[in-house]
């Protein structure tokens, strides 16, 4: 590797385990949102992650019988779904979140290169299923594959875990949350005032939760 490149790497992956390691702030302050104490519940991350990845198929499509489209967009959603998963099951491990942050920086730039979707779908799942464990190698390589790289998943992150807050405090754990906004699913609304707001400015968060809040139909 030259020099040259072996800088941009050391750039790249220095700007990624920035990311990560807020990602994994993040992370945790949703889970205790949820359970102050979630490290000593049990839950099944795993479980969530291959069921994602189920759900994920469908809309990228898999059957030979009929016509599909892939809904790009949604998979890329589902891929961030399950990063939330990843990145708590990684927390579950004990290591430190420098740690946690290198890690997962050098296996999200590294990938299998494997070029089928539905392969690197498999492998995704098969580690949830039999290692119980979170293959970002193989999460990279359905990224890579849906158009998708860190930039854009650390943007989609940030915006689903303000959502997330944002449910919890509106009533998603008791069943009162309103998820239909007028005609729209929270998801979609999500999506658009992202797309809209600056993902760099330090206070994005901020500003997308005060945009969620307005509006909500309540």
């Amino acid at each position: 590797m030259s020099e040259q490149l072996s800088t941009a790497l050391a750039k790249a992956l220095s700007i990624s385990e920035k990311q990560i390691s807020q990602m994994l702030i993040m992370q945790d302050a949703m889970n205790s949102r949820v359970s102050d104490t979630w490290r000593e519940n049990g839950y099944e991350w795993y479980r969530a992650i291959w069921v994602e990845c189920a759900e994920m198929l469908d809309h990228h499509g898999w059957k030979w019988w009929k016509h599909q489209e892939i809904d790009i967009a949604q998979v890329q959603l589902e891929l961030v779904d399950i990063f939330h998963f990843g990145l708590s099951l990684r927390l579950m491990s004990g290591d430190s979140a420098d740690k946690i942050s290198s890690e997962l920086a050098k296996e999200l730039h590294q990938g299998t290169a494997e070029s089928d979707f539905k392969v690197a779908l498999e492998n995704l799942a098969s580690a949830a299923v039999t290692k119980k464990a979170f293959d970002a190698k193989a999460l990279a390589d359905c990224m890579s594959l849906m158009n998708m790289d860190l930039d854009e998943l650390f943007r989609q992150y940030v915006g689903k875990n303000t959502l997330n807050f944002f449910r919890q405090d509106h009533g998603y754990k008791e069943g009162s949350y309103i998820k239909e906004w007028h005609g729209e699913e929270d998801n979609e609304v999500l999506a658009k005032l992202v797309t809209s707001l600056d993902a760099g400015a330090e206070d994005f968060q901020q500003q997308l939760y005060k945009a969620l809040e307005e509006k909500y139909p309540a």
